[in-house]
């Protein structure tokens, strides 16, 4: 299993939802944590959440930064740590319940 095979089998990082997850890539740069800025043409390799279709859509179109401050979530924290428990979905969960 890959690891965006792992986060599509997590709970929506923001609602729960476990029918139509998604693995949400993040653009943005951290320097914080050695991660590149990605976009068009550049892969954003496993910088990934799992999200449910529609918060994922939502996150696309009020814009990433914005759309996690508003929410108070730091999906490069989460996308690190969920990094290191790949294919432990117990971990995985408790990673995305603690996130909430």
């Amino acid at each position: 299993m890959t690891h965006l095979d792992f986060l599509r089998q997590l709970p929506c990082l923001i609602c729960g939802d476990n029918t139509t997850v998604e693995a949400a890539h993040i653009r943005y740069a951290e320097p914080k944590a050695a991660k590149p800025i990605t976009g068009m043409g550049t892969k954003s390799g496993d910088w990934a959440v799992p999200l449910c279709g529609a918060c994922h859509r939502a996150q696309h179109k009020e814009g990433e930064r914005r759309w996690w401050k508003d929410r108070g979530i730091n999906p490069v924290e989460i996308a690190a740590y969920l990094r290191l428990a790949s294919g432990d979905h117990d971990a995985g969960c408790q990673i995305i319940e603690s996130a909430r």
